[in-house]
């Protein structure tokens, strides 16, 4: 059993998107006598197409003998936050929609994303999260917006 796990952990891993969160804190929510207690996590993720943006995602992880084994169902809020960290750059083409970061939220058919669109007109980076489920998604969603400004440059 241990060797179906492990092959197919990595490729859940793969499949998580492009871009890798790093967790940056968290707080309970809910204290459990078994297992983790539910908590909020804050992540951290650049884009992996746009130097200069780093997104930051508050989400609920729900703890307990499930949680800890990876079998719970986590709620579907969450909020994001994007800012220019650096001078902007593209590195490829954008897609509007396109996925830039997507982590499962239970063991196989949910999943938190976060897709950006570029509002040309505007010059903005917009960077939208949201849940969704094989049968049946979330409303809920959170949005945020980065005016594309010029960097300042460092004085020697």
């Amino acid at each position: 059993m241990r060797k179906l796990l492990k092959p197919l952990a990595a490729a859940l891993a793969l499949v998580a998107g492009a871009a890798q969160a790093e967790t940056i804190g968290e707080v309970s929510t809910v204290f459990k006598l078994l297992g983790p207690n539910h908590k909020i996590v804050v992540e951290a993720f650049d884009d992996p197409k746009v130097d200069g943006v780093t997104c930051y995602l508050s989400r609920a992880k729900t703890g307990g003998i499930k949680g800890g084994l990876g079998l719970a169902e986590d709620r579907a809020e969450a909020s994001i936050a994007c800012r220019q960290v650096g001078p902007i750059r593209f590195r490829e083409q954008l897609e509007d929609g396109e996925e830039v970061f997507k982590e499962r939220t239970s063991l196989v058919f949910k999943s938190m994303q976060v897709v950006r669109f570029f509002d040309q007109k505007r010059n903005t980076l917009v960077y939208m999260v949201y849940s969704d489920r094989i049968i049946e998604g979330s409303p809920q969603n959170s949005v945020t917006a980065i005016p594309i400004l010029a960097w300042p440059q460092a004085a020697n």
